[in-house]
């Protein structure tokens, strides 16, 4: 049973990385070592988590055999647990050291080789590792200065672990501080729709700015990239590096300029250089995607919006049915015509959402207030004061191995959602950004990678500090876990195991209070970076116009609707299924499916009977003679574009 606990979680955590994957990345396009680096990340940083909870019980296993205790073995206990927390332990340490970062500079290089790229890639790590270096002689230096100190590997292994998760766990207290508190209050405040809708519009007013933004930026690059284009001859050194960039532009401004390149032969434009085409591929790469990620979500909000709409209308509505404004074509699936029916719907969005986030919400203020008081108070010992440590110690007393497991798992895994879902929300500006649908670039994909592998290391220490099973903190003569063994223990620096890695966590107190308030909202609202703040006025104007926004949109699209609806009652009316209606040319497309006659044509009416059963109609389509004459557009078989010229004959012949 144990290699099958073990099978399972392997199994549901790739899973779970590749559905993430495939939601924020795009399987199709992006690169595949791309693709391939950030899954790995993933996967191993959340088998650690999973596989972690085993490890425990485990140890608490091997502890009790130690004690001569006479008890049944863990259910779920694996003989080769150790070995699998010990490699899935080193991988992720050592991707993120080493291989992540340059990948992440590799992919958001400019260049047009491989070589250059490396060399880009290889600048720029030099930099980032710098900051690690310093870091490491630092402590280098201050264990150098104690004699009784003998720097064995082992103890320099435990040196650079220590450099690495220092970083690590400043930034886990600053996202664990933001996701204790927003976590709850956000599934709180989701179960009010007047509160859902007003942010929603906060949202738009704020995207389409940004929209106006991409498109504009977009413009003016593919503005350098046509000049480019036409300065730049078919015979030239640097025609390879045009083609290459053109190639990453949209297809419309592709198209665009090679109909533009025959009539700028004549203007001579000064040549680029080569790092001049670099720059303006690292453009061209950054204004595409940002324009691609800019036009999702606003097709996405717009959905939100009309459907928070839909249940405002809803909720006064005296039937107990819930309407949609547009139908998507996802509601005529199978679950929806037969399980989440509109009177299904109804009882959810208007009666039971409310009370079940409200629920939710109450559960997981619960789980933050005891991560709050355990981290606080898991260097107390004696008493034990930590919750987290007393519900292990209560379950190992019984011998209970499967409460320990469960208790552990619930534990680590909420201080996972608190600190991962952080990592998926923050934003830095346009360079690092997870957006869903397929939208996010190399470069967001690699750094969430990094800071996956970066922040589980210090997760882990920090949750076995919670549990009193880091000797290191809990000072305690007993078995270490695997992951304890693999990473080393802080004891042989104590003004970090006695000082930094006990009272720095404390300082998530004082970060819930400030996300609380909003204080950081509020300091990026003053700086510029539009918060929603309930009490702000900007925002109550941002929502005005938001709202403003949404109802144009839902205009527009309800004319596109509507004109829809007619088309498709006049094909079902008068039996013409190919019509897609008209273009410049004042044309029709039709299939060869119709029964349709020519009656009559003249210069201005062309008459035509469709006979169905005993009926005869009649119908007139009028046409601009002006646009059509000498129109090369001319075609005769079923489903082309048939010019309306009366000096055709037998026109319809095979409609």
């Amino acid at each position: 049973m144990s290699g099958a606990a073990l099978a399972v979680v392997v199994v549901v955590v790739f899973l779970l990385a590749l559905y993430l994957l495939q939601r924020y990345g795009d399987l199709r396009k992006q690169q595949r070592m791309v693709l391939l680096g950030t899954l790995l990340s993933w996967y191993l940083c959340f088998l650690i988590v999973f596989i972690l909870p085993l490890d425990v019980s485990t140890t608490i296993y091997k502890q009790c055999i130690l004690d001569n205790a006479n008890h049944l073995a863990p259910v779920t206990q694996a003989r080769h647990t150790n070995q699998t927390d010990s490699r899935s332990s080193v991988y992720p340490t050592v991707r993120n050291r080493l291989l992540l970062p340059f990948m992440q500079s590799y992919a958001r290089s400019g260049t047009f080789s491989r070589v250059g790229k490396i060399k880009t890639a290889l600048i720029e790590n030099a930099i980032y590792y710098g900051t690690y270096l310093l870091i490491f002689i630092s402590l280098l230096v201050y264990v150098a200065a104690h004699p009784q100190w003998q720097l064995t590997w082992r103890e320099l292994q435990t040196i650079g672990i220590t450099a690495a998760n220092t970083w690590g766990l400043f930034l886990l207290v600053l996202l664990l501080g933001y996701g204790l508190v927003e976590i709850p209050r956000s599934y709180w405040l989701s179960s009010s729709n007047d509160y859902l809708l007003a942010k929603t519009y906060f949202k738009a007013a704020k995207m389409a700015t940004e929209k106006a933004s991409a498109e504009e930026n977009l413009a003016d690059v593919m503005e350098e990239v046509a000049s480019v284009n036409g300065s730049v001859r078919y015979n030239h050194c640097l025609r390879k590096c045009v083609d290459t960039i053109i190639t990453k532009c949209p297809t419309e401004y592709q198209e665009e300029m090679g109909r533009n390149v025959e009539s700028s032969c004549g203007e001579q434009n000064p040549l680029p250089t080569k790092r001049g085409l670099i720059k303006l591929h690292k453009k061209v790469i950054s204004a595409v995607q940002r324009h691609g990620q800019t036009r999702v979500q606003w097709s996405i909000l717009l959905d939100q919006a009309f459907h928070l709409e839909d249940v405002a209308e809803s909720q006064s509505s005296p039937v107990r049915h819930f309407n949609h404004s547009f139908p998507s074509v996802r509601q005529h699936s199978w679950i929806h015509r037969f399980i989440y029916t509109p009177t299904v719907e109804w009882y959810w969005e208007c009666v039971l959402r409310q009370g079940f986030y409200r629920l939710l919400a109450v559960l997981l203020c619960l789980l933050s207030a005891t991560v709050v008081w355990s981290e606080c108070t898991f260097f107390s010992t004696h008493p034990v004061l930590s919750l987290f440590a007393v519900f292990v110690q209560m379950a190992e007393k019984q011998h209970n191995y499967i409460c320990i497991e469960m208790a552990c798992f619930v534990s680590i895994l909420f201080l996972c959602v608190c600190v991962y879902s952080t990592v998926f929300r923050i934003r830095v500006f346009n360079y690092y950004y997870l957006v869903p649908h397929h939208q996010t670039d190399a470069y967001s994909l690699q750094f969430s990678g990094m800071l996956f592998c970066r922040l589980t290391p210090p997760l882990c220490l920090n949750f076995l500090g919670l549990i009193h099973m880091d000797s290191a903190i809990s000072h305690q003569d007993r078995i270490q876990t695997s992951y304890t063994s693999v990473m080393g223990s802080m004891s042989v620096l104590y003004f970090i195991s006695d000082g930094f890695y006990i009272y720095y966590p404390m300082l998530v107190l004082l970060l819930c209070f400030a996300t609380f308030y909003s204080l950081g909202s509020r300091c990026l609202n003053l700086l510029g970076f539009h918060q929603y703040i309930t009490d702000d006025n900007l925002t109550s104007d941002l929502v005005d116009e938001g709202k403003e926004l949404i109802r144009r949109e839902r205009r527009m699209k309800q004319k596109a609707e509507d004109g829809e609806n007619r088309r498709w009652a006049w094909r079902e009316r008068y039996g013409i299924q190919g019509a897609t209606g008209r273009t410049r040319a004042g044309y029709t497309q039709l299939k060869d499916d119709q029964n349709c006659s020519v009656t009559e044509v003249n210069n201005s009416v062309i008459r035509f009977t469709r006979r169905d059963g005993e009926k005869e109609e009649q119908r007139c389509l009028l046409r601009d003679n002006s646009s059509d004459e000498g129109s090369p557009n001319r075609r005769s078989t079923g489903g082309r574009y048939l010019s309306l010229s009366p000096s055709q004959t037998g026109i319809f012949d095979d409609v």
